[in-house]
């Protein structure tokens, strides 16, 4: 009898285990696993089976030798420089372990993004500095430079952080930031390279006069050419086949991981007609109103995207900053001083940092709040302050949505969405609000209090 209880202690925990090796490899198993392990993290399943059968931990040393040789660990590869590794160094300002603090990771994947797309943007200026130099040994009389990537480079950071960790093998104690950085900026004149035409042009008279000065020049046509992810697993990290395929793999888990509320798409961003002035006067503050899809704003820039499909975030702001402050600032101003400021991010909408840093920006006091103190919440709408909600999927967005709380009425709450004019007439139960706000949200939120 006690070897069958053993039998069936060793099945399960090498059943548990197979299975989180075959979804990590398909990249199925994080999102998952990290939410319903609140204590061990993804791996919560397998050592849940472990733990139940500790008295039988001499029979299933096995299957402890076999989790600790999977070749997918996820969360022995990534977690040096997004999960601030598996010790006390893990451990998070809220002293939470790093791999359950979600605003702490959410921190850490923004500083990855910012810092990769920081030296993309370096290797543009290098490449046109090598393009001005080849220019200088030639016999032409001007060139011009036709940059595809003007604002409009889409890299996948979470695949090149993968590759970098995958190309580490085992050596997961010296995964960093800062080695990343060392390692993408000493190729950064690598990242671009360029192809060169030339042809004749002619210069057309001088309407001024009435001399024929017609005349021809020489021009140089540079085109910057980027040589995408592929380059690096070949030529920055030297991957092997097998490491690329670690790294797809690493590069899926992490997607999956953090897709909840990382993403704000406004779905069927088609434009709308203009809405005009429009004033909310039914809570503490009288509160203006922005729409991201109106067609004063929707086809305008932000980054390389555009306000219709990607600017909730400046728009709120808009909306807060217009509303407190003696600033009139519309979604087209915000958007630039949040794409100056570092705060785009490209096809993905904003980075939270974006709410704190413009509040202060224009002299706003700013507090986050979790979905966990409601209370708060209630009582800075009560007292004519505004509050930004980072919400995810449900009535607001399929995806990730900043809106902006701005009143309670019949103990319901009153919002400004920028994105639909008609949820902004609508009062809603706060338990909604509470229940659909992002689970991952950092820089303080997913409420952020302004005012």
């Amino acid at each position: 009898m006690a070897d069958r209880r053993e039998d069936s202690a060793i099945g399960q925990a090498a059943s548990t285990a197979h299975t989180a090796y075959g979804a990590l490899k398909t990249g199925k198993a994080i999102a998952a696993a990290a939410k319903g392990a609140s204590a061990a993290g993804p791996y919560g399943a397998v050592a849940g089976a472990l733990w139940g059968s500790r008295h039988h931990i001499g029979k299933i040393i096995a299957v402890i030798a076999f989790l600790l040789l999977l070749p997918v660990l996820f969360i022995l590869m990534l977690p040096s420089v997004i999960f601030g590794g598996l010790t006390g160094s893990g451990t998070s300002s809220s002293a939470l372990p790093i791999l359950n603090d979600n605003s702490a990771i959410t921190e850490n994947i923004n500083d990855i993004s910012f810092t990769i797309n920081q030296i993309l943007g370096e290797g543009i200026d290098d490449v046109e500095a090598r393009i001005a130099q080849d220019f200088a040994g030639t016999d032409g009389d001007k060139y011009e430079v036709v940059n595809p990537y003007e604002g409009n480079l889409v890299s996948n950071a979470n695949l090149i952080l993968s590759q970098y960790c995958a190309a580490k093998n085992q050596d997961w104690e010296h995964i960093s930031i800062s080695e990343l950085e060392q390692v993408l900026r000493a190729e950064k004149k690598s990242l671009y390279t360029f192809s060169r035409t030339s042809e004749v042009r002619s210069v057309p008279d001088d309407p001024e006069t009435e001399e024929d000065e017609s005349s021809s020049e020489l021009w140089y046509i540079y085109t910057i050419l980027y040589q995408g992810e592929a380059y690096f697993a070949d030529q920055i990290f030297h991957l092997s086949d097998d490491q690329k395929e670690l790294a797809d793999n690493y590069a899926q888990n992490l997607s999956l991981f953090l897709g909840d509320g990382m993403f704000q798409y406004t779905e069927g961003s088609d434009s709308i007609p203009s809405l005009g002035t429009i004033r909310f006067t039914d809570g503490a503050t009288e509160v203006v109103y922005y729409n991201q899809l109106d067609d004063r704003y929707a086809d305008e820039p932000y980054g390389t995207d555009d306000i219709g499909g990607y600017g909730c975030g400046p728009t709120s702001m808009a909306i807060v900053v217009s509303s407190l402050t003696s600033d009139t600032v519309d979604p087209i101003e915000m958007a630039e001083w949040a794409y100056q400021n570092g705060y785009w991010c490209s096809k993905s909408g904003s980075y939270h940092s974006l709410i704190p840093g413009a509040a202060k920006a224009w002299g706003l006091p700013v507090e986050g709040c979790t979905a966990s103190e409601p209370q708060r919440i209630v009582d800075a709408l009560s007292q004519g302050k505004l509050v930004v909600a980072l919400m995810t999927k449900g009535h607001f967005t399929s995806s990730g949505h900043f809106i902006v709380l701005r009143g309670v009425q019949d103990n319901k709450i009153l919002v400004a969405d920028p994105a639909s004019y008609n949820r902004s007439q609508k009062a809603w139960d706060l338990s909604i609000i509470l229940n659909e706000a992002s689970r991952r949200a950092g820089s303080g939120g997913p409420f952020w209090i302004i005012g």
